[in-house]
């Protein structure tokens, strides 16, 4: 069971992370073990979903779709090549507007207002969009964030880079206190002594602030160091030690943040948001690496995901079990100053896979206000549509899993991030494309009257009827 304590293969292409999530499945599976290649399903999608529209993945930017984010009419598509910005002023006739071509691997995406912050995780010879690869032990190579300019959504234009330690494997939007700019928290790891740029320790994450009236002048502010006794290096089957964090989600009207910091998870005070300040951490005997969090509404209770075996491991299985590779999900207890971590309970599809990589990974809630519905990519597992009302006994009532073994002559998913926006739910799949789903199950329509100006998952808002 969980304890806690007060105080990248495509998906991450570093030839450390793949060595330990195949290390990691040998040891849990062992050398002679095999997993039935079966139907998880009848159907490729529940009775209470629809798919009512599919964009190919367009011919300019090909590589690895990655994260949403979304803006009005438009949702911005991440990619390891740059970007895609849709139209989705008529979901079920969703299209691409623009392309934006723009190496630099990961292609995590935050908006605001008509800025865009795009990560950049692989070494690029210059800030540039144009500049090529480089190692990782190039001193001159840059890593950190790119800053667009999407005003004119058909046009958007390069402003700013921010370089930034190890790079930026993910970003998270923070609202600026005074509303005249924004900060942006970015989590990345991976050091290594061979790394000019990223050399151990590396337990902090990166604070740039954006000036909305001068963004070229954007700048690191803080690196506040998380981990200042080293984090979890020692627990048996991690596929990395606590090396700063995976990703950071932020509930700035609790003045509140969750860390998945690979070993640990953990929640932040940030009522001073330059200096975020870790007030609870927990770690978990199950979990291999705590990946993303997302708090409930009332910020009663907060679900981490476990990326075990990093992404790039088939571990929907029987022999796996439920309980790794899984949704955790902890009541939030105690004072504000000194929260405590509760488990409450484990979630995990249970249409077994077979051999196709799945793994929790990138999910947002169903903004039914005051009960509490998730929605959920599995990589090759499909969309999950998880009620979660009852935190101890988690439940899936609706998914969407493409399957060549369902439905014969179709490509099979493997989605990275699923959220819900407006009405809709769109699924960001790293070979297919953009899928919209539209969920017709009685029990969420209260959604459908919660409408967003702007949606960046990692960065929550609070919402009622109507808003």
């Amino acid at each position: 069971m969980p304890t806690a304590r007060n105080r990248k293969g495509p998906r991450r292409a570093t030839a450390l992370a793949v060595t330990a999530a195949t290390s990691l499945l040998v040891g849990l599976l062992g050398p002679a073990t095999a997993h039935a290649d079966t139907p998880p399903a009848d159907a490729i999608h529940s009775s209470n979903i629809e798919h009512v529209a599919h964009v190919p993945k367009p011919s300019t930017v090909r590589n690895v779709n990655s994260d949403l984010a979304f803006t009005g009419d438009h949702a911005i598509g991440g990619n390891y090549d740059g970007f895609v910005i849709y139209d989705i002023s008529d979901p079920e006739n969703t299209t691409v507007l623009t392309e934006v071509l723009c190496p630099g691997g990961q292609g995590d995406v935050s908006v605001s207002g008509d800025l865009l912050y795009f990560s950049v995780d692989y070494p690029r010879a210059g800030e540039e969009c144009g500049a090529p690869a480089v190692a990782t032990t190039d001193p001159d190579g840059f890593e950190g964030i790119r800053i667009f300019d999407i005003s004119d959504k058909e046009n958007p234009q390069y402003v700013a880079a921010v370089r930034t330690d190890c790079g930026s494997h993910t970003n998270t939007l923070v609202p600026g206190e005074d509303g005249e700019s924004d900060l942006i928290y970015v989590s990345s790891y991976s050091p290594s002594e061979r790394f000019p740029n990223c050399k151990p320790p590396h337990d902090k994450i990166s604070i740039i602030e954006v000036p909305h009236d001068d963004p070229a002048s954007a700048a690191v502010v803080n690196e506040p160091v998380l981990f200042p006794d080293g984090g979890n290096h020692s627990q048996p089957g991690l596929l990395l030690p606590t090396q700063g964090c995976h990703d950071i989600t932020v509930y700035a009207e609790y003045d509140i943040a969750a860390g998945a910091c690979m070993g640990d998870g953990v929640l932040m005070d940030i009522s001073d948001p330059v200096n975020p300040v870790v007030t609870e951490v927990v770690q978990d005997p199950n979990f291999a690496f705590w990946h993303s969090a997302t708090f409930t509404n009332d910020a009663k209770n907060v679900l981490f995901t476990d990326e075990l075996g990093g992404g790039g491991a088939p571990t929907c299985t029987e022999a796996i079990g439920p309980e790794r590779g899984a949704n955790a999900i902890y009541r939030i207890k105690g004072k504000k100053a000194e929260p405590v971590l509760e488990f409450a309970s484990y979630y995990k599809i249970d249409r077994h896979q077979g051999d196709q990589v799945c793994v929790a990974h990138n999910g947002s809630l169903i903004p039914v206000p005051g009960q509490d519905f998730f929605v959920q990519s599995w990589y090759q597992g499909g969309v999950s549509v998880i009620d979660f009302n009852n935190p101890a006994k988690p439940k899936e009532i609706g998914y969407f899993d493409v399957d060549s073994r369902v439905e014969e002559g179709v490509l099979d998913n493997d989605t990275w991030s699923t959220y819900y926006y407006n009405g809709y739910v769109y699924s960001n799949d790293i070979t297919r494309g953009l899928d919209v789903l539209k969920i017709t199950d009685p029990r969420l329509r209260a959604a459908e009257r919660v409408r967003f100006d702007e949606l960046n998952p990692q960065g929550q808002q609070g919402y009622r009827p109507g808003r």
